[in-house]
């Protein structure tokens, strides 16, 4: 078996587990830069090597066989093994983290402490990016992402930051003026800002029959901060994260008229590729977030909330 091993070119293990990944001998020569005939040509010679079929071929494309699939779970991993190795060396001394990032949480809590990150790690260059694409980190599009939903994600290794929780939020002078009747209900004649739904959920949390028309919802957002800028224009209220939001509320600029939060399923999570973990960048930065996280405040206080998701 070893003479049969060293006989096998680590080349040609490269081609079978790109055109076993991509199904494609034709996706796998653009992948790796080659022709299509030269792809098709490595794969015989390894099958005639080990004397056995590994794929199917299909008119537009192939289909591994039950041998092909044992090899191409093993070529997968020994791959990423070695992918990781090399991308260990070569940013042994840092390099640049791309972080992809949903936009509030970008702009709201993650951009102002970086400077902290950098600081302490100046040999590690951050590129954030936060558009609404969801990037493929397994195929290197970003090393890590900052995202929100049930932190299961095929290939990703996910840690929970905190919870998705909404709460009223709006100018000190908007919140005079619904003074007079002091209750929740007095938010279904209120100018309102953001999603029906997530407005329903928040009436109902606190006891309110939801409104019967939408005539009141004047403004949705792609993304909440924009929704919570309407909010600081004096132009209503807004549904916004007491934790993302939290320095405007400490600061006076926005005011929580009344306690009541709404938690939804999920939340907001750090996610990176599972064979990626030890990268040095990677681990450095998971490090330094969750420290972030145990340290805010905010988190501490409306984390518990996350058990009454709804």
């Amino acid at each position: 078996m070893s003479g049969l091993l060293s006989a096998i070119p680590l080349s040609a293990i490269r081609v079978f587990e790109a055109a076993a990944r991509l199904g494609s001998f034709t996706r796998a020569a653009q992948e790796l830069g080659m022709t299509q005939a030269a792809v098709s040509w490595q794969v015989k010679a390894l099958e005639k090597r080990l004397d056995q079929h590994l794929f199917r071929r299909l008119p537009r494309e192939v289909a591994l066989t039950p041998a092909g699939e044992r090899l191409a779970r093993a070529a997968s991993e020994a791959m990423s093994v070695l992918r990781t190795a090399l991308e260990d060396l070569s940013t042994s001394t840092g390099g640049v983290l791309a972080v992809t990032s949903v936009a509030t949480l970008a702009t709201q809590w993650l951009a102002p402490r970086l400077g902290a990150f950098q600081l302490k790690h100046p040999d590690i260059a951050v590129r954030l990016d936060t558009a609404v694409k969801t990037l493929d980190l397994v195929r290197g599009e970003a090393d890590v992402a900052l995202r929100l939903g049930s932190g299961e994600w095929d290939g990703l290794e996910s840690i929970r930051l905190f919870p998705s929780i909404l709460t009223p939020l709006c100018t000190p002078e908007v919140a005079a003026q619904l003074s007079g009747a002091p209750a929740p209900e007095v938010l279904l004649e209120a100018t309102r800002i953001g999603e029906a739904v997530e407005w329903n959920a928040w009436f109902k949390a606190a006891g309110v029959p939801p409104p019967e028309t939408e005539a009141r919802l004047v403004m949705q957002a792609d993304f909440q901060a924009l929704e919570v800028a309407a909010a600081l224009a004096d132009g209503g209220v807004a549904l916004g994260s007491p934790i993302l939001f939290a320095r405007e509320l400490a600061a006076g600029r926005l005011v929580q008229p009344f306690e009541t939060c709404v938690t939804f399923r999920g939340g907001y999570w750090l996610a990176y590729p599972k064979e990626r973990r030890r990268t040095r960048k990677i681990a450095e930065f998971r490090d330094w977030l969750v420290a972030c996280v145990a340290e805010d405040p905010a988190i501490a206080r409306y984390a518990p909330l996350a058990e009454t998701a709804v």
